[in-house]
Order: C-alpha cells, then sequence, then structure tokens
C-alpha cells in the first residue's frame, strides 16, 4: 500500500458548523448514511436509526463513564496549571497531561481548585504522574472538585448541563476522559424502540484517554503512534456477536471506540474475550474482523479517527460525504450529528 500524508486527511470546515451544546432531546440529531459499498448518501434523522437496521442485528455499545478529570489550580511558585487527568493509577496516585506556562519538573508541588495539594513525582512522554495528598482518594477528590472535561474546540466552560449531557444514558463503568460521543445521541426512549425492533444491544468497556485530544504532529500516517488506552470485553458480548453471526444478524459498533475494542480482541485471530491496553492505529487499507456497520460522529481534520472512518467506509467515499455534510450544514464533532456508514469491503 502507498504511503499516506496526514495532508490527505484535511478538509474545510467552518467554525460555525462546530456544536458548542448538545440537542434536545438526545435523539434529535440529523444523521447522513453512507453505503461504503456504492458511495451512495441520504441524508436522515437519528430517530429513524431502526429503520436502517433488521431484526435480529446486534449494536455494540461502549459503556464507559466519564470522570470529572479536569482540575484548574496553580504551581508552588503561583503560575497558573490545569490538570486533565489520564487515567487513575491507586487511590492516591494518577496520570495526568498538564498546561503550564513552564512544565513543571519532578517535586513541584501544585495547589488544585483551592483544596487539592498534589506533587508531581516523574514524567512520561506528554503525561506527568501526580501524587495527590491527604486521606481522600482521587476518585473522590475528582469527583467533589473536578469539572468535565470538555473538548478544546468547545469553546465555552462546563456548565451543569454537561455533567449529564457528555455522558451516554448507558455509561456505567469511571474511566473515561472523553465521551464515546456516538452513544450521546441515545436516549431511554430510543434503546426500547429498538429492543421492540428485535435489535439486540451488548457492551464493551474502552476508557477513552487524554491522548485522543492529541493532534496528529508527524507528516507521514505511518509515523504516527497511537496512546493506549484501556479496554474490556466481556464473554457476554463475544457470546452475543457470536449468535448474532449464526441467525444471519449484523453487527454495529456505536463509536470507533467501540470498533477499536472489538479489533483489538480480534487482532490475534477470532473474537477472544478480555482485558488489555490497545494502541491500535486503523487507517486505510486496514481488514476489518468484527463489524459490518459502524455509527460513529464527525471527526476533525487529520484526525486519527478520521482515518479509521476513512478505512471503514471509504476514503473516497468519506471524504465527499464529509463535503455534502458540510454544504448541508450537518453539526460537527463530539454534540453534533451522527453518521451511519456501511463497510465497503465484502
Amino acid at each position: 500500500m502507498r504511503a499516506m500524508k496526514v495532508e490527505e486527511f484535511d478538509y474545510a470546515l467552518p467554525r460555525t458548523l462546530i456544536a458548542q451544546h448538545p440537542v434536545e432531546p438526545r435523539s434529535a440529531s440529523r444523521m447522513l448514511y453512507l453505503d461504503g459499498k456504492n458511495g451512495a448518501l441520504r441524508d436522515a434523522t437519528f430517530s429513524g436509526l431502526p429503520g436502517f437496521l433488521a431484526r435480529g442485528d446486534l449494536l455494540v455499545l461502549n459503556d464507559t463513564r466519564v470522570i470529572k478529570a479536569r482540575l484548574f489550580g496553580h504551581k508552588e511558585s503561583g503560575g497558573k496549571v490545569e490538570v486533565l487527568v489520564e487515567r487513575v493509577l491507586d487511590d492516591h496516585q494518577a496520570l495526568a497531561a498538564m498546561r503550564a506556562s513552564h512544565a513543571p519538573k519532578p517535586g513541584s508541588r501544585l495547589r488544585l481548585a483551592d483544596a487539592i495539594a498534589a506533587t508531581v513525582l516523574d514524567r512520561d512522554g506528554e503525561f506527568y504522574r501526580l501524587r495527590f495528598a491527604g486521606e481522600a482518594s482521587v476518585w473522590d477528590l475528582l469527583d467533589r472538585f473536578g469539572s468535565v472535561p470538555l473538548p478544546p474546540y468547545i469553546e465555552r466552560p462546563a456548565q451543569a448541563l454537561d455533567e449529564k449531557r457528555y455522558q451516554t444514558v448507558y455509561a456505567r463503568e469511571p474511566g473515561a476522559v472523553a465521551a464515546p460521543t456516538a452513544g450521546l445521541h441515545f436516549d431511554e426512549a430510543m434503546l426500547e424502540a429498538l429492543g421492540e425492533a428485535g435489535i439486540a444491544t451488548a457492551t464493551i468497556t474502552l476508557h477513552v484517554g487524554a491522548g485522543t485530544f492529541q493532534p496528529v504532529r508527524v507528516e507521514e500516517v505511518a509515523d504516527h503512534r497511537m496512546h493506549k488506552e484501556r479496554y474490556q470485553v466481556s464473554e457476554a458480548t463475544v457470546a452475543a456477536i457470536e449468535e448474532t453471526r449464526k441467525r444471519g444478524g449484523r453487527v454495529t459498533a456505536v463509536g470507533t471506540t467501540a470498533m477499536r475494542a472489538l479489533e483489538a480482541a480480534a487482532s490475534r485471530g477470532g473474537l477472544v474475550a478480555g482485558a488489555g491496553e490497545t494502541d491500535l492505529f486503523i487507517t486505510p487499507g486496514y481488514r476489518f474482523r468484527v463489524v459490518e456497520r459502524l455509527l460513529t460522529n464527525f471527526h476533525l481534520p487529520r484526525s486519527t479517527l478520521l482515518m479509521l472512518v476513512c478505512a471503514f467506509g471509504g476514503k473516497e467515499n468519506v471524504q465527499r460525504a464529509y463535503r455534502h455534510a458540510v454544504q448541508a450544514r450537518y453539526r460537527f464533532f463530539s454534540y453534533g450529528d451522527a453518521m451511519l456508514i456501511e463497510r465497503q469491503q465484502p
């Protein structure tokens, strides 16, 4: 396969199309349908999703729960600092991304939310290992003093509404610092409608990490290295996928996170239950093993998620679909509209 440039996955997007607030109700979003086999496009609404599926199909959802991972404060020297917890390591330690005028050195002390004392232990690439003082656990401190980690392209402070809306209605397992945004469109009424239509659901867990906000800084796609994210695929979900196959149904991944978890679990042959970390980087030319359809949002230019979507639906098909979405004024990114894609590969 020829070498690909990151710039091949760029596109022009008016800032006015970047959604700053969610729609009400959740299922009121628009949805662009793309058939990867023939490139056909159809404008639709998310509320019409059951009509694109069939009795006996399966939706795989990511049940990760977003934690209030963002903390604001200052260094002992007085400089401002913003902390975004990547993952909780134990009751008193966490790995975090930090924004500060000068990079904190090991041993630096931080005062966060005017309530939390923390010490920088060391640095691992773009992340810092922090130790939080006191008896309260990191989980408790984040819940009490943290804020919802809205993506940088949402140009407003997090509000009380975001604590509910930047979270799927089926979120169960805490650990993500960004929402699996394709799932934000689902409400209880939609889940009930799918069940009544004979469409089953299963879950995986993939905790979206802070690295999802990091830009691709290389020119050649092959030179990029993905951040690792924790995932778990249960025996029950593997069995549900196998049963779907036996009855002739099709599997839809709800979000690129569900897709990556399933593909990681199938990376050594057949789909196998288990837990681990994945840095799987899916680009055009990748052979998909598990999923026939992908429900996703619209992704940032030059991003690894856009590359994954191009691999699934066909690069030219997806690029044409994005041009159409811009012209038709779809809403983009986390609080934006949805896209349902049929896999290009047979």
